[in-house]
């Protein structure tokens, strides 16, 4: 089975900035050739992530708020003592999630819900470049 690798490229915010990344992803599988396979999308980052929600601002503004209450970023972390970054928190909320994502897709289309879109989130506390590897495999 071919193996088609490319990157997306990321601006972000950083403090929970949340991305949909579904259009893009399409675009690259649309551009990979392959009709029917699976997409994986890996973040080399250990303070983001990428799920899938409901990409709408309610939905948005809860998962903020649920990861302000389980990891705060004025809490002490044994990170910031070590490396004294204040970054500590957005290595526990990256955690939570995972830095991957695998899709499978038909037909060249993702096979998503109808109200499931997928997402990046970049917890750090500064601007980042973000470069996020996307695999396809397929037919």
């Amino acid at each position: 089975m071919p193996v088609v690798t490319a990157a997306l490229d990321l601006d972000t915010r950083g403090h929970a900035d949340v991305h949909d990344i579904t259009d893009p992803l399409a675009g690259l599988i649309a551009k990979s050739g392959l009709a029917n396979g699976i997409v994986t999308v890996f973040c080399p980052s250990s303070t983001s992530a990428v799920t899938t929600i409901e990409f709408e601002p309610g939905c948005v503004s809860d998962l903020r708020r649920m990861f302000d209450e389980i990891a705060p970023a004025d809490r002490g972390y044994a990170h910031d003592d070590t490396w004294g970054d204040a970054n500590g928190y957005s290595h526990m909320r990256a955690a939570l999630l995972k830095a991957s994502l695998t899709v499978p897709f038909v037909n060249g289309r993702l096979t998503l819900g109808t109200w499931q879109q997928i997402i990046y989130v970049d917890f750090d506390n500064r601007p980042r470049r973000r470069e996020l590897v996307v695999q396809m495999i397929g037919e």
